[in-house]
């Protein structure tokens, strides 16, 4: 087994929502695919938001029949390995971190004076960021709410610097 197919199955943040909100498809995978899944139909094309229920323990459930746009997703990762910029234990503990930072994040998501509606950590962080536009004194104050943001900025840091995808 590949390196790179080694480093996906570790991390999956692409399906899984971490990383990405959703999938676009074209016209020609809609027939195809919604076999396979539920998919939302806009004009000739469509789309379906993450995480993928074709994602589990072992992988893509559809890696031979995923759409296009999954095929051509370029992770930020698997480019510094190809590169020889970082190796196959750095990239698993870049992961792990990730996977930590995000899992302390959701945790405090819990402390909101509101529930976020996403389903997807990508859209979870963007939901946050517009409630943030708001300024509300009450919210912004408060230690909690102040070790929340230093969070997102830290992990943003890493979806940058590691997969080459920024939240805000």
């Amino acid at each position: 087994m590949s390196e790179s197919l080694n480093i996906c199955l570790s991390c999956g943040f692409c399906c899984d929502g971490s990383l990405i909100g959703f999938v676009e498809l074209s016209g020609e995978e809609l027939p195809r695919l919604r076999k396979l899944m539920d998919i939302e139909q806009f004009d000739e094309s469509g789309f379906f938001f993450l995480p993928c229920k074709n994602l589990g323990g072992d992988g893509c459930k559809i890696y031979s029949q995923r759409p296009r746009q999954c095929g051509r997703f370029e992770c930020g990762m698997l480019k510094s390995i190809e590169k020889k910029e970082l190796d196959f234990d750095s990239a698993l503990e870049e992961i792990k971190v990730f996977k930590q930072k995000k899992i302390a994040i959701e945790k405090q998501f819990g402390i909101l004076p509101f529930k976020l509606k996403s389903q997807s950590f990508y859209f979870k962080i963007l939901e946050l960021k517009k409630w943030l536009q708001k300024d509300d004194p009450e919210v912004v104050m408060t230690q909690n709410f102040s070790d929340l943001l230093s969070e997102l900025e830290e992990i943003n840091h890493l979806a940058l610097k590691s997969f080459g995808i920024s939240y805000l």
